[in-house]
């Protein structure tokens, strides 16, 4: 599981780096599916990870800017850094023992919702998947290579040092 962390967190930094290749015009533009736009998504992803991890899991209070409070690329990215900081220790010391733990979650109907740790971890996994895979579409619609999707060939695995 942590791999496909590392993974993501690498992903979203490449899409971060790329978004400095685009006018911001095009990075706030309608498109047609998810949450329709590059910026807003990428801030979504950050705080979906963060919520679920720093509030939900570890019962923290956290500080979730709107999106106009962070509506820059270069905002984004410290706005990513800075959650970043706080929740990766946690994904770093990840252990069977945290699998079965149970949060509860309150919905935005007010009803609260058991779920184990790992099921919410696995989530923030595909939950990250499900919306580069939509970057992914929206830059081929403006003509622009989108970041790889390939896990291979980013050094997460080293077959020389199998700890890595």
């Amino acid at each position: 599981m942590l791999k496909l962390f590392e993974y993501n967190w690498q992903v979203r930094k490449d899409w971060l780096d790329w978004c400095d290749t685009v006018s911001e015009e095009e990075l706030l533009k309608k498109r047609t599916g998810g949450l329709g736009y590059f910026l807003p998504t990428l801030h979504h992803i950050v705080a979906v990870e963060y919520g679920w991890i720093c509030g939900g899991i570890q019962e923290k209070a956290v500080e979730i800017p709107p999106f106009e409070k962070v509506a820059s690329v270069q905002q984004i990215k410290d706005f990513s850094a800075r959650c970043h900081e706080e929740l990766a220790p946690f994904v770093y010391d990840w252990n069977d023992s945290l699998e079965d733990r149970i949060m509860i979650d309150i919905t935005d109907e007010g009803e609260r919702e058991a779920h184990t740790y790992g099921e919410v971890m696995r989530h923030l996994i595909a939950h990250e998947f499900h919306h580069i895979g939509q970057l992914s579409v929206w830059a081929r619609e403006i003509g622009k290579k989108p970041v790889t999707a390939n896990l291979i060939g980013r050094g997460l695995f080293d077959i020389n040092n199998p700890n890595v």
